[in-house]
């Protein structure tokens, strides 16, 4: 199982997203369940990005919402942490 890190911002952007969406905190904590299990598990559509985003990844929290990420290595070169750097809508995090 991975680590999840969270940047400042994406720590605000989830903060802000679950007042407004109060049914929203079951199933982004689901799936970050997932995601430290399993970052490739099918029902995430885990995802490189390409372009500007070429080291971030991205996995869907459900049809609307996705989180955007990064893998993090330890000193041995090994994926040891996810970093999360943003939640929200496509149209918001892209």
């Amino acid at each position: 199982m991975r680590e999840i890190g969270w940047t400042p911002k994406c720590l605000r952007i989830f903060k802000r997203l679950i007042r407004k969406n109060p049914q929203l905190r079951l199933l982004i904590a689901k799936t970050l369940q997932k995601l430290a299990e399993d970052p490739f598990h099918p029902s995430l559509k885990t995802h490189k990005l390409m372009g500007d985003f070429s080291d971030v990844w991205s996995c869907s929290i459900d049809y609307n919402y996705r989180i955007l990420f990064e893998f993090v290595d330890n000193s041995a070169g090994e994926l040891s942490a996810i970093l999360l750097l943003n939640i929200g809508t496509h149209d918001e995090v892209y």
